[in-house]
């Protein structure tokens, strides 16, 4: 049953269609990447990002983006779903207006050598190319929505200079994001740490422009979740059955599971505007057509509680 909560007390942002399929080693056809899409939207998913248009020798993984997008949007006047694109830069710009993209999101790291790594140039490099891009999107009146990377760790160079995080924060804004998610790219972050850098960002910005990213390489995912909540953040991005990774951060494990953040923040009494059953039922799928492999605790808790129910009918 899909759920009528247009204003629900936390927003999440699925960013499994992108950042979680990017780092799986095989290739999903479009068809499968729209009947995933078309199961989050059922289960209360409303900001989607689908993909991404960087070179495919990059990210093969991303290469059917543009036709993704094309079949996605088609209905998208129509929809309360906004479908978003990671774009890399201004001939990303171009392919995402091409596809029937609205809603892009740019990106930056908090440290050089992430940036030389993950992107390819220097942090004065890529915000010049932030801004370039930033302007033309909102000259054709798209939405933009901004990532920073590594903030709280960096694989190369380990501790962030999280005054650099807020600055860069106010210059994505300046740009004419609407938002910026810090990410934990590395899920190195701990909770008292991302709980004070969540504070700052809150306090500087105000809770509607910032958004938190996490991965859940050493199991903090949900913790820092909640820690982050005390703090403010009311905009989460998560991955269907905890997908993802990053190609460019060794170790990086996938984000934190949809499922658990659903599950979290209901348990709470905060309404997210998805249906809990529906997520799992969208991660059983995943699992069984695809042999993607949930990380998701509650979806193992789920997954055996519907093996204990279908026992008990056929006593």
């Amino acid at each position: 049953m899909r759920i009528d909560n247009s204003t629900p007390d936390v927003q999440l942002f699925e960013v499994g269609p992108r950042d979680g399929l990017q780092n799986e080693s095989r290739v999903f056809s479009v068809e499968e990447k729209v009947n995933l899409v078309n199961r989050l939207v059922q289960a209360g998913a409303k900001d989607i990002e689908i993909g991404s248009f960087v070179h495919p020798t990059w990210i093969p993984q991303m290469a059917n983006t543009d036709e993704l997008a094309r079949k996605l949007t088609q209905n998208a006047p129509e929809s309360d779903v906004r479908y978003w694109a990671l774009v890399p830069n201004l001939k990303g710009l171009e392919r995402a207006m091409a596809a029937g993209i609205r809603h892009i999101a740019v990106i930056l790291s908090s440290t050089e050598a992430h940036s030389q790594s993950n992107l390819n140039r220097s942090l004065a490099e890529g915000l010049a190319s932030v801004k370039i891009t930033c302007k033309h999107a909102l000259a054709e009146g798209m939405q933009v929505r901004a990532y920073i990377s590594t903030v709280f760790g960096c694989p190369f160079e380990g501790d962030v200079d999280f005054q650099y995080v807020l600055d860069s924060c106010a210059q994505l804004l300046d740009f004419g994001a609407f938002q910026v998610s810090l990410g934990d790219t590395i899920g190195v972050g701990k909770p008292y740490q991302v709980r004070e850098g969540c504070r700052q960002a809150i306090e500087r910005f105000g809770s509607d422009a910032i958004a938190l990213h996490l991965h859940d390489t050493e199991g903090l995912a949900i913790a820092n979740s909640l820690v982050a909540f005390e703090a403010g953040v009311r905009n989460f991005d998560s991955a269907i059955g905890g997908m993802g990774g990053c190609p460019y951060a060794p170790g990086a494990a996938g984000n934190v599971c949809t499922e658990d953040l659903i599950n979290l923040f209901h348990s709470i009494g905060q309404s997210t505007g998805w249906d809990l059953d529906q997520a799992c039922e969208t991660s059983s799928w995943l699992h069984q057509t695809t042999g993607i492999t949930t990380r998701s605790r509650y979806y193992a808790a789920w997954l055996a509680a519907q093996s204990i129910k279908q026992a008990s009918n056929t006593l």
